[in-house]
């Protein structure tokens, strides 16, 4: 995907600079499996959940506060401690066929794969663009990864993709999670949790989720 891009009318340009895999700082829970429910499989046929955010680009001074300098290197990093918490979300679905019965089984695999993370740059495009037209503009498609994709491929692909992608004086988080896997409430939680942790209040953080099913109060 690197250096890629996408050009859309009214001449605004799409570039695709970078991809990456993004880990959890530990590895605690790679042999870890978690059993679907019936409500989960009934969402495999569907699409992931795409919700997005904008937000004001860092000032000179506030980036020198960041790791590196680098507002990108900082998100990717404060999402590898959030994955310590939401660890499932960088496995992958695995499905095993029943013989005997003939039917066919899902559950989440927390192997550790990771989640992508892809840096873009919308040039000539700003935070106006974006959010003053009565219908949703054709560029902001292509601020989230995986259109298209059904929560059954979680299998090959990530099961939780980022793109972070700088608009002339924003930045957009576009983030796609497997409905399969995480309800709204979570979705929320998940970014709640990565933006504590991104400002460094972790003394905020909301308790951790409960990703087995057997608890009705925890991911659902």
């Amino acid at each position: 995907m690197n250096h890629k891009e996408i050009k859309f009318q009214h001449g605004s340009l799409l570039h695709f600079l970078s991809t990456s895999t993004i880990r959890p700082t530990s590895n605690n829970y790679s042999t870890r499996r978690i059993e679907l429910t019936p409500w989960d499989l009934r969402l495999l046929t569907y699409g992931p959940i795409q919700r997005g955010l904008i937000f004001l680009k860092p000032t000179t001074s506030q980036e020198q506060q960041l790791e590196e300098n680098n507002v990108i290197h900082h998100l990717q990093s404060s999402l590898s401690r959030t994955l310590d918490i939401f660890y499932p979300l960088a496995g992958r679905l695995a499905m095993i066929e029943n013989s005997e019965d003939n039917t066919t089984s899902f559950f989440i695999d927390c192997n550790n794969h990771g989640a992508q993370f892809v840096h873009a740059a919308a040039e000539g495009t700003t935070m106006a663009d974006i959010l003053e037209p009565i219908y949703l503009p054709q560029i902001v498609d292509s601020f989230f990864l995986m259109n298209g994709v059904l929560n059954c491929e979680g299998i090959s692909k990530p099961l939780l993709s980022v793109q972070v992608t700088e608009l002339v004086d924003c930045i957009f988080i576009g983030c796609t999670l497997n409905h399969a896997v995480c309800d709204g409430t979570t979705f929320w939680h998940f970014f709640n949790t990565w933006s504590e942790i991104s400002r460094g209040t972790c003394e905020k953080l909301q308790p951790h989720p409960i990703f087995e099913r057997s608890h009705f109060d925890g991911i659902y």
